[in-house]
């Protein structure tokens, strides 16, 4: 019987996060450890390498839920395809507590917290879109600046000294894309 540990961030960026999130796993006991950096929406290619990896008596160790599924009915996807590998799921940082599912009462309350996880993120996009409309509607907010089309001038100068669109873009370090979009736009 193994105890594996999962942990995942959403960026590279969060290195930091990671670590901790494996020294807690490794101080619980976990033999093996799978983790990545990857967003919750994006294909987690390490979650599902440990979802097959572990067997029958195992037990898989997150965290916290969020680091784990990234709604309701992926929770319950996950935590039914370990219970039918009869792989335990244990969680760290549930409200101040750990919980495990290898109970009644560990499987409702997984499944109850994470329908509020989800409700609560739904609620902080819709507030988020909100603030958006408004900031909008008040001309305060106009969204990220598009980092390539600020060379605009840089790139149509490349181009006049005959270079290609794929050394103006390494050049300006910027998408091959976004030199075509900004000639075409020169050009119009």
């Amino acid at each position: 019987m193994l105890i594996c540990g999962y942990a995942r961030v959403s960026t590279v960026d969060q290195v930091a996060g990671l670590e901790a999130q494996e020294r807690d796993l490794r101080a619980t006991g976990c033999t093996k450890l799978f983790c990545e950096q990857v967003s919750s929406v994006a294909q987690r290619d390490g979650l599902a390498t440990a979802l097959d990896f572990l067997r029958e008596g195992d037990t898989l160790v997150v965290t916290r839920l969020d680091r784990l599924a990234r709604s309701t009915s992926d929770l319950l996807n996950i935590v039914s395809r370990l219970e039918q590998k009869c792989v335990a799921l244990r969680i760290l940082d549930f409200g101040g507590q750990s919980v495990d599912t290898q109970s009644p009462s560990g499987r409702l309350i997984v499944t109850m917290f994470g329908a509020v996880a989800q409700f609560e993120r739904e609620l902080l996009l819709v507030r988020q879109r909100e603030g958006i409309q408004k900031a909008k509607a008040e001309g305060k907010y106009k969204g990220r600046q598009p980092t390539a089309r600020r060379q605009s001038a840089r790139v149509v100068e490349l181009k006049g000294t005959g270079l290609g669109a794929s050394a103006i873009a390494a050049t300006l370090s910027i998408s091959r894309a976004s030199v075509y979009r900004i000639l075409g736009d020169a050009a119009a």
